[in-house]
């Protein structure tokens, strides 16, 4: 399993950006996937999750609004547009799954914590800042 996020960059507040992450070596189309950020000095967060087949999602209250996960199956690609993005968002942002993940549909966050995902990417670095 390989995950492979770009598009971090530093931005000034009220501005945009998306993230990528590209899959390969699983079946990317069967697993739910989330996007999870760490800010300096603090744990895991999770942002948004998507189903396999995309027809449902989830944010973090805080990003509710201003963030949206999608995916494309067809590329093993997931996004993260993210607009008014704000100082607090400054963060690592990572792509995470694991195979307990497989095959869930409907809506809702699954219950496993991020800490217990056990397929991640590298990260990329997203700076909010004037």
């Amino acid at each position: 399993v390989q995950l492979e996020e770009s598009g971090g960059d530093l931005v000034q507040p009220g501005g945009s950006l998306r993230l990528s992450c590209r899959a390969s070596g699983f079946a990317f189309r069967s697993y739910y996937m989330s996007w999870v950020r760490q800010a300096p000095g603090k744990g895991l967060e999770w942002v948004s999750g998507i189903i396999p087949d995309g027809r449902f999602s989830d944010n973090l209250p805080s990003v509710e609004g201003r963030f949206t996960i999608f995916r494309d199956n067809v590329k093993n690609t997931l996004y993260l547009q993210m607009n008014n993005l704000k100082p607090e968002d400054t963060a690592l942002y990572f792509c995470a799954t694991d195979d307990s993940l497989r095959d869930i549909g409907g809506s809702g966050r699954p219950t496993l914590r991020v800490e217990d995902y056990t397929y991640w990417g590298q990260g990329t670095q997203v700076t909010v800042s004037s």
